[in-house]
C-alpha cells in the first residue's frame, strides 16, 4: 500500500498514473476540494493536516510500504513529516518535486529566500502591494505592511470561510481581498494588477505547473516589480521531477522486494 500525498493539480495526475500502473494507494490531502478532485477518480482519499504522529499511525493501521510525496513545493510541514514517518516505519520516500521555472536576470524581479525578506523588501518599496502567496503566511506581511500610510496591501488567495476569517483577524479589510480560485491566464491577472493599480507584486517560486509564468509576464508587461519567493531547501533524498520517475523508482522497489 501506497501512501500519497497529493493536494495539487499534478499531483492529482500522478496519482492517476500510479492507480493505472496497478498500486493500491490512499491518498492524504489538507482541503475538502483537493478530496473531491481525487474521489471523483475513486481514488481513497483522507482529507486533513496530519502530524508526524498522526502520519506513522495512520500509515502503521493501512500497513503502508511506499510514501510518495507529491505536495506542494511550498508544503515543508508536510514533508519534513513525511521524511520522518518513512524513517520511523523503514520504509522507501519518494519526493515528486515540480520541476522550477528559469530565474529570470531582470531589475524588476527579485528573488529571496523566505516570507520575512519578500514583506521586508515590499516595506521599502511602498505603494500597493498584492500577494499571491496564500494565506498560510499572511501574518508574516500584515504584520511589516499593515498600518504603514503609504502602503496598500492586497490578499489575494482562495476563496474559503477560514481565509476570510483569518484576513479579519489580521485586519485585512474587505475591500482589500480578492477571493479566487485560478488557474490565472496572464489576462486575468493583468486586469487584476491593473484593477487595484499593483505596484508590487509578491510570489512564490511553486514551478512552471504553479502558474509562475503567468504572473510574472503580466507583472513585467506592466512594469510592476516582482518578489519571488525561493523554494523550502529540504534534502528529499530519493527526487524525481517527472512522473516517469517516479512510476520507475515504484517499479525497481516492487522487484527489489
Amino acid at each position: 500500500m501506497i501512501l500519497f500525498m497529493a493536494g495539487t493539480s499534478d499531483a492529482r495526475e500522478l496519482a492517476v498514473l500510479v492507480k493505472e500502473a496497478g498500486y493500491q494507494l490512499v491518498t492524504t490531502v489538507v482541503t475538502d476540494s483537493a478530496a473531491k478532485s481525487l474521489q471523483d477518480i475513486q481514488i481513497p482519499v483522507n482529507v486533513g493536516r496530519l502530524s508526524l504522529h498522526e502520519m506513522v499511525e495512520f500509515a502503521k493501521e493501512l500497513k503502508v510500504t511506499t510514501i510518495v510525496d507529491a505536495t506542494h513545493p511550498f508544503a515543508e510541514e508536510a514533508s519534513t513529516n513525511a521524511m520522518a514517518c518513512a524513517k520511523q516505519l523503514e520504509v522507501p520516500y519518494i519526493r515528486f518535486e515540480r520541476e522550477m521555472r528559469s530565474y529570470i536576470d531582470n531589475p524588476s524581479v527579485l528573488f529571496v529566500k523566505d516570507y520575512e525578506q519578500a514583506a521586508l523588501e515590499a516595506k521599502k518599496r511602498k505603494g500597493t502591494v498584492m500577494l499571491t502567496t496564500g494565506s498560510k503566511t499572511l501574518a508574516t506581511f500584515t504584520k511589516h505592511l499593515l498600518g504603514d500610510p503609504d502602503i496598500r496591501l492586497i490578499a489575494r488567495m482562495l476563496p474559503r470561510l477560514d481565509n476570510m476569517e483569518k484576513c479579519q483577524e489580521l485586519g485585512v479589510e474587505q475591500k482589500n481581498i480578492v477571493a479566487i480560485q485560478g488557474p490565472f491566464s496572464k489576462e486575468l491577472n493583468m486586469a487584476l494588477f491593473r484593477q487595484f493599480e499593483v505596484d508590487i507584486m509578491v510570489t512564490k517560486e511553486s514551478g512552471k505547473v504553479g502558474s509562475v509564468d503567468e504572473k510574472l509576464e503580466a507583472a513585467l508587461e506592466l512594469g510592476l516589480f516582482t518578489i519571488v519567493i525561493d523554494r523550502p531547501k529540504l534534502v528529499y533524498g530519493a527526487m524525481f521531477q517527472t512522473f516517469n520517475g517516479i512510476l520507475h523508482e515504484l517499479d525497481r522497489l516492487e522487484h527489489k522486494n
